[in-house]
């Protein structure tokens, strides 16, 4: 962290099956926070799930739905927010919460992302012959704006609570250090 900002919330990003939304609950039930997770706000407002978002409107509307939703989160305080795999990918939306969020990118391989989410059908960037491809491309594509979150955790073989008690020490630290 470069500059100085406040910390009032945290915010996990990272490819799908890291453990964001687990992980997530478990730091704002640990913090006392409330817990938001961008992908079920999404669904709850167009009123369809992110599946038929894609499949009736395309992944522009979800893109557009995501860049709205990461604008209101610059008024919360006390809100531990996972985010859709593709969100940090748009700038914009890499730029806003880190005007108000420590930024915690969960990484984990391909190969174990597959294992976890494989078998799971309603992720719609997996509907693909070979969707262990599809991970590894767009993990290439995701990896430079993953790296710009404020920590890296290796989500690749720690536990959830294990994951959450270093994302909660590295939130610790970074609310010390803006004081």
């Amino acid at each position: 962290m470069t500059s100085i900002r406040p910390i009032r919330n945290l915010a996990l990003i990272g490819f799908m099956g890291t453990g964001k939304s687990s992980v997530g609950r478990l730091v704002a039930d640990l913090l006392h926070f409330t817990f938001l997770d961008t992908d079920h706000v999404i669904e709850a407002r167009a009123g369809k799930s992110i599946a038929d978002i894609f499949a009736q409107d395309g992944e522009p509307a979800f893109r557009n739905w995501e860049r709205r939703i990461v604008e209101e989160l610059a008024l919360r305080d006390k809100t531990v927010i996972s985010t859709g795999g593709g969100l940090p990918a748009n700038e914009k939306n890499l730029a806003s919460l880190k005007k108000h969020a420590l930024v915690v990118c969960l990484w984990a391989s391909a190969e174990t992302i597959y294992e976890r989410v494989r078998g799971h059908d309603h992720r719609p960037l997996l509907n693909e012959a070979d969707p262990l491809a599809k991970i590894r491309s767009l993990l290439t594509i995701r990896e430079p704006y993953y790296r710009q979150a404020d920590v890296l955790v290796n989500a690749e073989i720690r536990s959830v609570r294990e994951l959450a008690m270093q994302v909660i020490h590295q939130f610790h630290m970074a609310q010390a250090a803006h004081r």
